[in-house]
């Protein structure tokens, strides 16, 4: 198997990994119980389940009025975006 298979394989784990986890925070905060930390929600998508988060944020109505999601998962997205761009023009 190829790196670049493995590294897909990756992404699509950890983006459906991160789109599951917002909804089940989602769904612990409208019943009261303990939540997930905003710092491994972001993590996640900083590990590149960042489209999941995006996604996620959109799907489940959630953390979308916070700043740091609001704007954070989408500078994260660019950012990653920006680094798959330059690996692939310079290598």
């Amino acid at each position: 198997m190829k790196i670049t298979e493995e590294l897909l394989i990756y992404l699509a784990v950890i983006n459906v990994a991160t789109f599951f986890t917002y909804g089940l925070d989602k769904w612990k905060a409208k019943k009261a119980l303990w939540r997930i930390r905003e710092s491994s929600l972001l993590m996640l998508a900083v590990l590149g389940g960042s489209i999941g988060a995006w996604l996620g944020m959109k799907a489940w109505h959630h953390k979308t009025q916070h700043k740091k999601f609001k704007y954070g998962v989408p500078a994260i997205i660019f950012i990653q975006l920006a680094l798959i761009g330059c690996c692939l023009y310079f290598l």
